[in-house]
């Protein structure tokens, strides 16, 4: 049995927002995740898109250099967009 928990996640870096999943253990925070992956982290059924809306690629998974993060957040705790749909 599996005891990950596949997390939505919205990623903000150089001028590109990325949409996917992460896989977290229960009570783990995203935080305590970026601090064990090490450079690279782990995002499955990935989308890139630009800050205007356009979506510039889907992948099943993609490795993301964590140094290049400006700001996570799981995709349940945004209130507002970027005044653009996800969709």
């Amino acid at each position: 049995m599996n005891s990950e928990a596949k997390t939505r996640i919205i990623i903000l870096m150089n001028n590109i927002r990325i949409t996917g999943s992460i896989d977290l253990l229960p009570g783990v925070r995203i935080s305590d995740y970026l601090t064990e992956c090490r450079e690279f982290m782990a995002v499955t059924d990935a989308e890139v898109w630009n800050l205007e809306g356009r979506k510039l690629l889907a992948s099943g998974f993609m490795d993301v250099n964590r140094g290049h993060i400006d700001m996570i957040m799981p995709e349940d705790s945004l209130t507002q967009g970027f005044g653009r749909s996800f969709a």
